[in-house]
């Protein structure tokens, strides 16, 4: 349950990220659907975490599993206090240095992709440094593109993109978690 707790945290981010940044350059009937979509990816993920308790509570015949011990310990103390920092003080640094809006989003997808690849020996789940590597490098062109003539779609790289990474990803674990747990 713990598992599908944080896939819905991922999946509730990621449709945030999309209905957030979906936005001009592109169309108005593609954001609609972006933003639609995103919330749909995050409904399903809703309705797996539910399914997955009704699954644990109608089983007590079966052990539960353990949960992650120390998942919310020092390290994950550690990881989120040095998130907090960068993010913040990292948006303070581009609005200093008289970054461009948009370079915001970028930051905040490189902060959180590099928290998921920290998490990962933390928590010691491979999964999700995959998700977290490819947010950092959507956070890293964001950051590039900020300071080039196409920076009207950062927005879309960095956070649309980013969104979509984090739906993606919590509704493919999700599943396979629900589908496993049969």
């Amino acid at each position: 349950m713990q598992r599908m707790t944080g896939l819905l945290v991922g999946a509730v981010f990621g449709a945030v990220f999309v209905v957030v940044n979906a936005q001009s350059p592109l169309n108005t009937v593609a954001v609609n659907i972006l933003r639609v979509a995103a919330c749909l990816g995050a409904a399903a993920v809703v309705a797996m975490w539910f399914a997955t308790a009704r699954k644990e509570r109608t089983a007590p015949e079966r052990p539960a599993p353990e949960a992650r011990k120390g998942m919310f310990g020092r390290g994950y103390l550690i990881i989120v206090a040095a998130e907090v920092l960068l993010l913040f003080g990292g948006l303070r640094v581009l609005a200093v240095l008289g970054g461009p809006e948009q370079g915001n989003v970028a930051w905040v997808a490189f902060v959180v992709g590099v928290h998921f690849v920290a998490l990962a020996p933390v928590w010691k789940d491979r999964s999700i440094a995959v998700p977290g590597a490819v947010l950092t490098l959507l956070g890293v062109a964001g950051l590039v593109m900020a300071s080039t003539s196409a920076v009207a779609w950062v927005p879309l790289l960095s956070g649309v993109l980013s969104g979509v990474v984090l739906l993606a990803g919590s509704v493919t674990f999700g599943w396979r978690s629900l589908v496993g747990a049969s």
